[in-house]
């Protein structure tokens, strides 16, 4: 190896790891949108659980009146 190509080897390398680190920071910032996401998608699904659970109670109450009223016809 000659000295002239001691410092593209190096520069090649630095080039190479300055993309590394690149991608390291686009996929940590990918990382952490992901994750708010995901929060937000837990939240919005125990929400809506709740309104499901909300709703089939209501709906059970009103099969049970209905029931109660056919039987006192």
């Amino acid at each position: 190896m000659t000295e002239t190509q001691l410092p593209l080897e190096i520069k090649d390398f630095e080039n190479k790891l300055n993309h590394l680190i690149d991608q390291f920071h686009d996929v940590k910032n990918e990382n952490s949108a992901l994750k708010a996401k995901q929060e937000t998608l837990i939240e919005e699904k125990n929400q809506l659980l709740e309104k499901t659970t909300l709703a089939k109670a209501r709906v059970e109450a009103m099969i049970t009146r209905l029931k109660a009223m056919e039987q006192g016809s």
